[in-house]
């Protein structure tokens, strides 16, 4: 089953609206949606904004609806000139910007238990949401996306999470399902579509920009679903 995450109903909604012989079960305070869209099956889920709430909806898709990839999918922000908004990025590995042991020796980011800064995302899954976005005809971007507890509208702080980690998109939720998902050896992929600049007009832009960047990953998934069925049919 095709598990798939957002944080927010405008970046879950016109996926949740496919789903054909649907069922609704509440876990950990989210409702998760399983059914078929295009005879796939899918588990689709709201779960809430931050890390916290990305961590738990991950936890309880992957105990109970038996999920074998997941998918993070939404809108972010711009941490790179050379990315712009309504421009696609699909993860090559995500962090967590705001995890910080350094006092104690570790480098910024440093996730125990994993033992790694970078996580990295399913290179099939990713690859294949890659070509599905730009046969859309969408513009791509593939390099590591940044996730922390703020929403980032602060240029010193963009400047110093693309410098620090050589990311090239920055939200709130992927690293977090990223973590669980490499604990549980769960492949994952994490796809957003830019909805402003992380910058001084970030809460200026968002608001005007974050529906079409959730319609946008919206279609792609629905686009990428069709294929997932394609490749079902060849075995």
């Amino acid at each position: 089953m095709l598990g798939i995450i957002g944080a927010m109903d405008v970046e879950v909604d016109v996926i949740k609206a496919m789903i054909k012989n649907k069922t609704v079960t509440s876990k950990a305070g989210t409702d998760f949606v399983c059914g078929f869209i295009e005879n796939v099956m899918v588990c689709v889920a709201q779960c809430g904004i931050g890390k916290v709430n990305a961590a738990l909806c991950t936890q309880a898709m992957i105990d109970n609806f038996d999920v074998d990839k997941v998918i993070n999918v939404g809108c972010a922000c711009s941490l790179s000139k050379d990315v712009c908004i309504k421009n696609v990025v699909i993860a090559t590995d995500v962090c967590e910007y705001d995890m910080d042991i350094t006092p104690l020796g570790d480098p910024r980011g440093f996730i125990n238990g994993l033992n790694v800064v970078k996580m990295k995302t399913d290179d099939e899954l990713s690859e294949r949401l890659s070509r599905t976005a730009i046969n859309y005809g969408e513009k791509i971007h593939r390099g590591t996306i940044a996730s922390g507890d703020k929403f980032i509208a602060d240029r010193e702080l963009k400047d110093f999470i693309a410098d620090e980690f050589g990311a090239i998109c920055g939200e709130m939720e992927g690293g977090a399902i990223g973590h669980v998902c490499l604990a549980n050896n769960i492949p994952f992929a994490v796809l957003r579509t830019i909805s402003d600049g992380g910058d001084d007009n970030a809460q200026m832009d968002y608001p005007i920009f974050k529906n079409i960047a959730a319609q946008i990953s919206s279609k792609i998934i629905v686009e990428f679903i069709k294929t997932e069925q394609n490749q079902l049919s060849m075995f």
